[in-house]
């Protein structure tokens, strides 16, 4: 997934990069780490010493100054593993959780932790999503009651990636009041490590999909957290996600195409070597048909999700985009993962085939970071409907 118009020489200098490592060092261990559900800490580590940890983090804590077409090179080529499971857990740590700390954190709590953030030494996760609470974070029910100089978190939350092996987590919590006409207002944002009192990994959770990468429900039951890892401001914490989102829809979007754009390669290769009735699969006219329209909707997606990646690069209003980009992208991602396994026929069906994961990783797209229905309802609501 290239193109000249969107990245520069540098850019595509890292893609090689990137490229060459994932092939070396990623893509011969991801049949192990699926088997594991987990990511050894020695790629965290190794992650670190390439300085893939924060590409477009300031130099002074450890980053390389990039900026944010950079982390987009990043997603597409660690998508390429044959693992969504890794891929997202690299995200999840450079673009779903740290970024929020440049953005929001005090002078002393980046010096406290982005330096070993950036290392690898500590994995990041997000926690939003409750049992009860997902897209419609309103409805958080975690709460921080201040008392004193601290704030004590009650409360659970699911389907955390990173969350089983995690460090630092990102907790939103309840810590006042929210009226009928603003449903939003009484959340914040901690800064949450693990190993203390009242803060346990109640169940590691079992996946179709995404198997290396771990995935939690957490508990809090009066966990302290300082009032100095209060991140951001008091009360505003849905602002400062919704700050986030877009950010993390595009990556997301970019995660599922490249995946997807792997996937459609394996297949083209397998119909170019498969043979039936005395030619190859690639010979038949309606494979071919079929192959050159995947190829057609993964362009159509690609182009719009770059749209939405420069916009947000620049710093612009891009919701709608954004929005239209995550939708399309990951719709279009399951409809070639359908395909993909189809055009292999039986053994698309085995797990010695890449396109038999991928169909199960891919499946997550489109509920993740926002649901399909969602994104409709976003964009819906900025037409003059």
């Amino acid at each position: 997934m290239g193109g000249q118009a969107v990245f520069s020489g540098e850019h595509e200098q890292l893609r090689k990069a990137v490229r060459a490592f994932v092939e070396k060092e990623v893509t011969p261990c991801v049949a192990a780490w699926e088997t594991a559900g987990r990511i050894p800490r020695t790629f965290w580590r190794r992650l670190g010493e390439l300085g893939l940890l924060g590409l477009d983090f300031p130099v002074a804590y450890g980053g390389s100054g990039g900026d944010f077409l950079s982390s987009v090179v990043l997603g597409e080529e660690m998508a390429r593993c044959r693992s969504g499971g890794v891929a997202f857990s690299v995200l999840v740590h450079t673009d779903m959780s740290s970024p929020w700390l440049v953005r929001y954190g005090t002078e002393a709590q980046k010096r406290r932790y982005l330096p070993r953030v950036l290392s690898g030494e500590t994995v990041c996760a997000l926690a939003i999503t409750e049992p009860g609470a997902g897209s419609d974070m309103a409805a958080l029910a975690t709460r921080a009651e201040r008392r004193g100089d601290h704030y004590v978190l009650t409360g659970r939350k699911i389907f955390i990636t990173n969350g089983v092996h995690g460090d630092l987590y990102f907790v939103a919590a309840r810590t006042g009041p929210a009226t009928a006409e603003r449903r939003h207002d009484g959340l914040s944002m901690f800064l949450v490590e693990r190993g203390l009192p009242g803060f346990e990994v109640s169940r590691t959770l079992d996946k179709m999909g995404m198997r290396a990468s771990d995935t939690a429900e957490l508990a809090f039951d009066g966990y302290a957290v300082p009032a100095e890892s209060l991140l951001g401001v008091e009360g505003r914490g849905f602002q400062q996600l919704a700050a986030g989102l877009q950010r993390e829809r595009t990556m997301v979007a970019v995660l599922a195409l490249s995946g997807a754009a792997q996937a459609l390669e394996d297949t083209i290769a397998y119909l170019r070597e498969r043979q039936a009735f005395g030619e190859p699969l690639a010979a038949r006219q309606v494979l071919r048909h079929r192959v050159a329209e995947l190829a057609t909707d993964l362009e159509a997606a690609r182009q719009l999700v770059y749209h939405a990646a420069r916009l947000h690069a620049a710093g612009e209003e891009c919701v709608r985009e954004v929005s239209m980009a995550k939708l399309l992208a990951t719709e279009v991602a399951n409809r070639v993962a359908y395909h993909a396994v189809q055009l292999h026929g039986g053994y698309g069906y085995m797990r010695e085939f890449p396109v038999e994961g991928f169909f199960r990783d891919v499946r997550l797209w489109t509920i993740a970071s926002g649901t399909s229905e969602i994104m409709r309802e976003i964009i819906a609501k900025r037409l003059p409907l």
